[in-house]
């Protein structure tokens, strides 16, 4: 062991201390600038395009080039994921992803997937639309080999992302903006005025980081939406506890054994049993929040909760997560929306 720390400490004389803390500094920089563009995109809305003055189905945005085909189906159902920290942009599912998504929608008719929200942009713009440092996230993106580990630099970026959204001054401006992002591509997917029937069955999914954003944005959209029944489905998700509990019906949090990312979730208080105010610990005591243990998921990957590898001859991790889901009693609403136990819309 003394050799091996010695060894260390020749590594850094040998510049590479320097390196660790240039890269540390610009961390803290990057972190400490990353709310300037949800304020500047803030500054540049107006009220209508906010969400400010939108308070029913018929105000919600309206797309003529939606599906046609998909009018003719009696749609109350939206699945909205949000992938993980490790996306570039919003039309980067993994192939993974896309079986998941199809097989949901397959077993699930009266349900369309809203594919392209990107929870990681308060503008729904990928990591392209970021001129300055465009070459830098294609780079990290495109790299091989042992350069493989550059794609780190996006999951940093993102990580800065979901900061923001379980922040107190800066939540409110960046989940409303998701919030309005989600209505208007669930109107892309099929328009919200050609809903069948009363109620509105809403599934949040999201992975690693999404899961954060998109219960940052669910007190936003029951308002707007007029009170649907949200559940809110986490793969391994990592949140804060306090953002979206009081908004949501339901929640369940799907577990792998090998997934040891999901537990630095408790690291944020509110997600400690003591605090037993909290709006997370209300959502457990309420009987709104179920952790549901899926087998040997790791976080992502192949290996992951919508990983393509196989654990049989017949059976993939992917398909391991749609059977645990497609089985959860969230399919079937009234045919009126009902408030939660705990549902409080944000002012």
């Amino acid at each position: 062991m003394p050799h091996q720390f010695q060894h260390f400490l020749r590594w850094l004389q040998g510049g590479s201390l320097k390196l660790l803390l240039g890269m540390g500094g610009l961390l803290l920089v990057w972190g400490t600038l990353a709310p300037v563009g949800t304020l500047v995109w803030w500054f540049n809305q107006n009220a209508e395009t906010l969400g400010l003055k939108r308070s029913s189905l018929q105000q919600a945005p309206s797309n003529p080039s939606a599906d046609a085909s998909s009018d003719s189906r009696p749609i109350n159902c939206y699945i909205i994921f949000f992938p993980g920290v490790g996306d570039f942009s919003k039309n980067q599912l993994t192939p993974g992803e896309e079986t998941f998504l199809d097989r949901l929608v397959q077993q699930h008719p009266n349900c369309v997937a809203v594919r392209d929200v990107f929870p990681y942009s308060v503008a729904n713009k990928d990591l392209s639309a970021e001129r300055f440092l465009t070459p830098l996230w294609q780079a990290a993106e495109e790299a091989k080999g042992w350069l493989d580990t550059a794609d780190a630099l996006i999951k940093v970026r993102n990580l800065w992302r979901f900061a923001i959204s379980a922040d107190d001054r800066y939540g409110p401006v960046y989940n409303r903006g998701i919030a309005n992002t989600v209505i208007d591509r669930m109107d892309a997917a099929h328009p919200l005025s050609q809903r069948r029937g009363n109620a509105l069955n809403l599934i949040l999914i999201g992975t690693s980081g999404g899961v954060q954003v998109a219960l940052g944005a669910a007190p936003y959209l029951d308002r707007w939406l007029q009170n649907p029944a949200i559940t809110v489905i986490s793969l391994g998700g990592t949140f804060n506890g306090e953002n979206g509990f009081d908004a949501i019906d339901q929640m369940y949090h799907l577990r792998g054994q090998r997934d040891w990312v999901e537990n630095l979730s408790y690291f944020f208080p509110s997600r400690w049993p003591w605090t037993v105010a909290s709006p997370f610990n209300r959502a457990q005591q309420q009987g709104r929040f179920h952790v549901i243990k899926t087998g040997p998921h790791s976080h992502s990957g192949q290996t992951g909760y919508l990983g393509l590898a196989r654990l049989k001859p017949q059976l993939r991790y992917v398909d391991l997560t749609f059977q645990t889901i497609h089985q959860l009693p969230i399919w079937q609403r009234p045919s009126h929306p009902f408030p939660g136990p705990g549902k409080a819309n944000p002012g």
